[in-house]
């Protein structure tokens, strides 16, 4: 089996996505991680504020704290090997490292519209321009009626 571990900097709770200003990688990668989990891959992800004892235990980890210091957290390794340090690193990248395809986008009917083809709310018909912008000359006068752009 794979298995995925990350050493995370110092946070308040075991993933960081808790409390008033949430960053927005950390959510991100925590639905990565959720993602790889439910493709059949070990994750475990250790906090250095909680478990300091899992970055001392690991020969890599302690390696790079004492060279780089927290700066070189996040640290993911894969099968025991350092793929990362620094920074969190992307869907695409954690399936190339795991050998797992990512998937393809999915947009749901609320996404939908947002960057491509809309339907029109009165007519239920495909409005060509989306929010990205008129498609031809005379839709340039209509207001846009998108709140994504």
């Amino acid at each position: 089996m794979i298995a995925v571990r990350v050493f995370d900097p110092a946070m308040c709770c075991s993933t960081g996505i808790c409390g008033p200003s949430v960053d927005p990688q950390l959510v991100r990668f925590t639905a990565d991680l959720d993602w790889l989990k439910k493709q059949g891959v070990s994750v475990e992800r250790f906090n250095l504020s909680q478990q300091p004892a899992a970055f001392a235990d690991d020969s890599a980890v302690k390696a790079a704290l004492e060279t780089k210091g927290e700066a070189g957290l996040p640290l993911v390794k894969v099968n025991g090997e350092v793929k990362s340090s620094g920074v969190y690193p992307s869907r695409d990248e954690l399936a190339a490292w795991t050998g797992i395809g990512a998937p393809e986008p999915v947009l749901d009917e609320k996404s939908r519209g947002r960057c491509g083809p809309a339907k029109t709310e009165a007519s239920g018909r495909e409005n060509a321009s989306g929010c990205c912008g008129p498609s031809t000359k005379s839709e340039s006068s209509a207001p846009k009626k998108s709140d994504c752009c």
